[in-house]
């Protein structure tokens, strides 16, 4: 008999509003959603649909009008500032559309930042993110700076960047937006390669197509959850 995942990231009765009054937009309506360990779960829905409003709740870059996130079934709302850093810095890695590398640095040293800013010794940082950087194949690429790489090999750059503080949980923000079909299955590719591995991820996404891979799927419009596929 199978054993039940555990759920590991939680969102209960979530809303979010910005702004006050007639001014106000919704952007989350009472969600309600889950992700198991190890669960490679992406979350479908077009432009202005509150997905990514969503994944920042799930990554605590941003916090509810209403509702409670709980990671590792801890309830979020009860940490400090400096306790929901410390829980990004240790829990999560993210990956973002725009890749959001620093321009002057090469792949390495983009890499080897965030060991850095967490106190890693500079040799002991450095192998790591060569490390890292060749298990997303750019052990080639090492001194390259993101104008001399394609798209596909600077999201790979974000990527080993997300990776290298060996966090919990992937939160991917349209990875593959930026990106022609081909090179963005090569990175949908490499997030199932990373997820045989047991790396939880959660991806968002308007392109349905990006999703073959994925356990699960949440549809989302308008702020609400319509539906969700399970798909393996």
């Amino acid at each position: 008999m199978r054993r039940k995942k555990e759920i590991v990231l939680e969102l209960k009765g979530v809303w979010k509003i910005y702004g006050e009054g007639d001014a106000s937009t919704t952007a989350l309506e009472d969600v309600n959603m889950y992700v198991k360990k190890g669960e490679f779960l992406s979350i479908v829905g077009p432009s202005g649909s509150g997905k990514s409003t969503l994944l920042h709740m799930l990554g605590l870059l941003d916090e509810p009008t209403k509702g409670k996130v709980f990671i590792d079934n801890i309830d979020t709302s009860k940490l400090s500032d400096d306790e929901k850093a410390t829980f990004r810095g240790s829990k999560i890695g993210f990956v973002f559309q725009t890749f959001n590398l620093l321009p002057l640095y090469t792949a390495l040293e983009n890499v080897t930042l965030p060991l850095l800013i967490h106190n890693v010794d500079e040799e002991t940082a450095k192998e790591k993110a060569r490390e890292y950087l060749e298990l997303v194949g750019l052990g080639h690429r090492l001194e390259h700076k993101p104008s001399q790489l394609s798209g596909g090999q600077r999201q790979r750059v974000a990527i080993a960047r997300a990776l290298v503080m060996e966090p919990t949980y992937i939160l991917a923000d349209e990875p593959t937006g930026n990106l022609d079909t081909k090179t963005g299955d090569e990175i949908i590719e490499l997030f199932k390669k990373l997820n045989r591995e047991g790396q939880t991820i959660v991806m968002v996404t308007h392109n349905p197509l990006t999703t073959k891979y994925s356990d699960r799927v949440i549809h989302i419009r308008d702020g609400k959850i319509l539906k969700e596929e399970v798909k393996r």
